[in-house]
């Protein structure tokens, strides 16, 4: 029988799946209350720091800084709306910069030359990809729990940057010519090459996840995993293909920060998961699984975003971005399960 069919059958028919696929009014809804609360924070900060922020050096900073984050923050949307969770991004990433700084320190440096370029990039994709397939099978077949799986990725997978770099930035790891060119290089002499990569990847998953078989897929999963299974959906394939687009998206990611920063940061992830899971939660994606969208989650990047370099400009500690972050997320935790309620109660 047709897929399409055996979905409308079900317990969970193909309308309740569409509904939460983001095209629907819910899906609308918390896209725009989402972009309202950033537009609220950036009325804030332009009040509080008149002529200091939105300048056309915030937007760009702010883009820029968004970017990498925005291109985790797509791979997570999928992890999230299979009701699933990955709290090994940060780590992910700082692996694949590794060992990807590993290769070019052994191959000429920061006088490395395209062939290099190509490889290191090559070799940070890879492995992104790789750990996560593995952690996707382990969800997949081995049935252990998302949260269990990704927090061992985290803590293993920066224990191998450790072990491979003794627990040190290592020197000479990104060529110059990635840096002049993706780094620091801009599209017309006005885009940041990290912003129009962030972009592409953006408009593609956006596509992948609203018009494809596959998004369907995902969506099937994150709202009735079983019903998903009987009308005929690959479920276990598709979570281990999942996640392993988030493993390769962070790869990318680290690729982009070597690019833009000139070092692994082997310290400097350990909160990324927490930016990321905030950035996909406002966005409007439910952590119960069925719901959220590309869009909702390119909004949500930029509420940290804005956040971070709006209490920089108006003098605010580190320690406490931290904190309001943190808070942040608590908050659209609970307005979620809020707007579940609500749902349901409908």
């Amino acid at each position: 029988m047709n897929l399409w069919l055996q979905l409308l059958r079900l317990r969970k028919p193909l309308t309740t799946v569409a509904r939460r696929t983001g095209l629907s009014r819910l899906g609308a809804f918390n896209e725009t209350w989402t972009f309202l609360i950033l537009a609220v924070l950036v009325v804030y900060f332009t009040l509080a720091a008149p002529g200091k922020f939105l300048t056309t050096y915030d937007l760009t900073q702010i883009a820029t800084n968004a970017a990498i984050y925005l291109v985790l923050g797509v791979g997570m949307t999928f992890v999230i709306i299979t009701a699933g969770i990955d709290l090994s991004v940060g780590s992910i990433l700082v692996l694949s910069a590794v060992l990807s700084a590993e290769y070019t320190v052994h191959h000429g440096g920061a006088g490395s030359g395209w062939g290099a370029v190509l490889v290191s990039s090559l070799i940070a994709l890879v492995t992104g990809l790789l750990w996560g397939a593995l952690q996707g099978w382990l969800v997949a077949k081995a049935k252990v729990p998302p949260l269990i799986v990704t927090l061992g990725g985290f803590g293993a997978a920066l224990g191998i940057a450790e072990i491979v770099t003794k627990g040190e930035d290592p020197t000479g790891a990104v060529s110059s010519k990635l840096q002049e060119s993706i780094g620091f290089g801009k599209l017309f002499g006005q885009i940041p090459w990290l912003v129009v990569i962030a972009f592409v990847m953006t408009v593609v998953f956006a596509l992948v996840l609203a018009r494809t078989r596959f998004g369907l897929h995902t969506y099937a999963i994150g709202s009735n995993p079983e019903a998903a299974r009987r009308a005929g959906v690959a479920v276990d394939r598709q979570l281990i293909t999942v996640y392993a687009l988030t493993g390769l998206l962070c790869g990318l990611g680290a690729v982009m920060w070597l690019a833009y920063f000139g070092t692994t940061s082997i310290a400097g992830h350990a909160t990324d998961n927490l930016t990321v899971i905030t950035a996909v939660v406002l966005g409007g994606a439910s952590l119960i699984g069925g719901r959220g969208s590309v869009l909702g989650t390119v909004i949500g990047v930029f509420i940290p975003a804005v956040l971070s370099t709006g209490l920089i400009i108006i003098g605010v500690q580190q320690y406490w971005q931290d904190v309001t972050i943190g808070a942040v997320l608590v908050l659209a935790v609970y307005l979620d399960q809020l707007r579940r309620r609500r749902r349901e109660h409908a």
